[in-house]
This record gives C-alpha cells, sequence and structure tokens, in this order.
C-alpha cells in the first residue's frame, strides 16, 4: 500500500495562493518574504560599500564581523561572513544574481559606477516595461537594478502569465 505523501512544513498551497497566509513578525529578521544571504570576505566594508554605492541600509549588525541584515525599500539582504563552506563567488562564476527594484536606474548606476561597482551592462530599456542594468560588487556578487517604466501586459512582449493577480 502506498501511504499518502505528508503535507509540506509550510502549509497546503494547493490553491497556487502562496501570498494568503501571513508570517509572524519578528524584529530580528527582515520583514521581507524572500531574504537572499550572500557570503562576504568582510562583512563591515561589504555594509559600507553597499550602503555606499547601492544605497542600502542596514538594519541589524550581529557580531562584530560575523552577519548583518541590510534593507533596501521593502526588501532585505544578509551578509554572511566565510566559514565552512561558505564562501563568496569564484572569479569566473556566476551562480546567482539578486534583482532589486530602483526608482531612476541611470542614476543609480552613476552612483554605483562611482563607488566602483564593475558595470557588466549600462542601464537600457526592455519591452517588458523596465530599465535595467547589471553591476558586480568588489566580493564578485552580480546585481541587476531594474526601473520601472510602464506597466505592460506580459503577454505584448511574448510572456505568458501563469498566476493571475
Amino acid at each position: 500500500m502506498i501511504s499518502p505523501v505528508p503535507p509540506e512544513p509550510w502549509g497546503d498551497f494547493a490553491d497556487g495562493d502562496v501570498t494568503s497566509r501571513e508570517v509572524k513578525p519578528n524584529r530580528s529578521v527582515p520583514a521581507a518574504t524572500v531574504i537572499p544571504v550572500l557570503i562576504y570576505p568582510d562583512v563591515r566594508e561589504a555594509v559600507e560599500w553597499l550602503s555606499a554605492a547601492f544605497g542600502f541600509v542596514e538594519r541589524l549588525q550581529i557580531g562584530e564581523n560575523h552577519r548583518s541584515q541590510l534593507t533596501v525599500g521593502d526588501g532585505a539582504v544578509i551578509l554572511g561572513d566565510v566559514r565552512g563552506e561558505r564562501r563568496p563567488p569564484r572569479p569566473g562564476e556566476v551562480t546567482q544574481s539578486v534583482m532589486v527594484r530602483v526608482e531612476d536606474a541611470k542614476a543609480h548606476c552613476e552612483r554605483a559606477s562611482a563607488h566602483g561597482a564593475r558595470i557588466l551592462e549600462e542601464p537600457r530599456d526592455f519591452p517588458y516595461g523596465e530599465r535595467q542594468y547589471a553591476a558586480e560588487d568588489p566580493a564578485g556578487h552580480q546585481w541587476t537594478f531594474s526601473e520601472t517604466l510602464a506597466d505592460v501586459d506580459p503577454e505584448e512582449w511574448g510572456g505568458t502569465s501563469v498566476l493571475t493577480d
């Protein structure tokens, strides 16, 4: 006899609505739903650079150089130190990129460039209504910054809406 599949630990989302359940607030964790954790060789140095170049704001420091939580808009990112198997990206490898929505991609790119960000792709407009640029921070993490120009129906540029609002 085949036993039934146990429920997922995060609940039953068979209806496809994963946003209807609210998580409990906790002042020790950013309020964002998805929080990337990126590894840096020097967390304090990364906090200073990301704040100056990208406009992030530190909300919580954990230990002298162990972890830090940064916010940007309603999003967040956690910076972690190198330990055990946790390592920053290796040159020539890209395993992730973090997208951050901004008000003005061109001005943001200029600011990032002035602080030494390696600009991988200059700001350009896309048919899906966004102006985006890509940058790399000193530790090798890649970032895409996106400014909304227009609300465009995904079907207009070849996308297919799967979930409806």
